[in-house]
């Protein structure tokens, strides 16, 4: 049913340009993030991820910090990550920032984990990227154990073993909504279905529709490993304004100036306006007025079947004034109308 998609919004807090057109701090930019979400709140939107990173162009580092923030200034909207990089985490400590921020905000935590597209936390916290399979693979199920037993007996390699440990403080009767954040590949469809969490696609390039093939795979696996069906979720880069054309052009240079960083880091070649276009119209990008970013997300729920979809709010240092009108149109214009087409479709 339409009214059961969640439609959230996702940052991975870039630094942003101030009015005189340079970099701000990174300080004003976590202040400006709480903002964001507490519009976000305001608007009714159903969920907020803030990504961790490690770098000069993102200020998010302590994610959960900034959620306890926003936790004391809102009601309703879910407060998440996107995502924790827990590789390079202890999943204990993990596990109770995200419980305590579950109590506080009276059960609004949902974490997205995570093996992270960057890698720098892992040389920070003294990780061996050789180990970059086991260290999530043990982790993961860690993890998944306390949230699911209030007394865990657990061993493995990457950490001290634990003998039926209570971990503090424990989660409510009603437990925690976990999301695994997954790029694209069998094998990570797999592990999220056996560890029975929540499956969250980042879909950040090329037709939604390739994904097709993952989401099959999360059904057969769901039936062949007796777990149950959850909503499967979207995580996908774009921006709103009035016109199609004001929003592609007020995205574009920051898009630009983020992806040609990581490019450049990454020997990637440079991106050019049209394969930017070609993505805009395309592809994965959710760009445009209204109307056209509604549309494009409706589709892709349909051709997914999804039950979450968050938008990728912020790319590069797109001026705070405008992630913040693009967050506007996206609560009070774009969401009913998704909701609306679902609806209508459905009849």
């Amino acid at each position: 049913m339409a009214e059961q998609v969640s439609l959230g919004l996702d940052t991975f807090g870039d630094v942003t340009n101030g009015p005189d057109g340079q970099p701000k701090r990174q300080d004003e930019v976590l202040r400006d993030v709480v903002a964001q979400a507490v519009l976000a709140d305001q608007l009714n939107i159903d969920f907020i991820g803030l990504g961790e990173h490690h770098r000069p162009d993102f200020a998010l580092s302590s994610p959960e910090v900034v959620l306890g923030a926003i936790a004391g200034q809102t009601k309703r909207i879910k407060l998440g990550t996107a995502v924790t990089v827990l590789s390079s985490d202890d999943p204990v400590r993990a596990f109770q920032r995200f419980s305590t921020l579950n109590a506080v905000s009276n059960g609004r935590a949902e974490p997205i984990l995570g093996r992270g597209s960057f890698t720098e936390s892992y040389a920070l916290f003294g990780y061996d990227m050789s180990h970059y399979e086991q260290l999530f693979e043990e982790k993961l199920d860690l993890f998944a154990r306390l949230v699911r037993e209030e007394r865990v007996t657990w061993s493995g390699e990457t950490r001290s073993a634990l003998e039926d440990q209570v971990v503090y403080p424990p989660l409510g009767p009603e437990g925690m909504k976990v999301w695994v954040g997954v790029g694209g590949s069998p094998e990570s469809v797999i592990r999220v279905v056996r560890q029975d969490l929540n499956l969250m696609l980042a879909i950040i390039g090329g037709d939604p529709a390739r994904f097709v093939p993952y989401v099959d795979l999360y059904k057969r696996a769901t039936e062949q490993l007796e777990r149950t069906a959850r909503p499967i979720g979207v995580h996908s880069p774009g921006h709103v304004a009035a016109t199609d054309a004001e929003a592609i052009e007020q995205l574009w240079p920051n898009f630009s100036a983020a992806f040609g960083r990581i490019g450049r880091e990454r020997g990637w070649p440079p991106m050019t306006k049209e394969s930017y276009l070609a993505e805009v119209h395309q592809g994965s990008l959710y760009v445009g007025s209204v109307e056209t970013v509604a549309r494009k997300i409706a589709k892709t729920v349909k051709t997914l079947g999804l039950g979450h979809f968050d938008l990728k709010y912020a790319t590069g240092p797109m001026p705070h004034e405008q992630l913040m009108e693009s967050i506007r149109l996206y609560g009070e214009e774009v969401i009913p109308m998704v909701r609306d087409i679902l609806a209508t479709d459905k009849a």
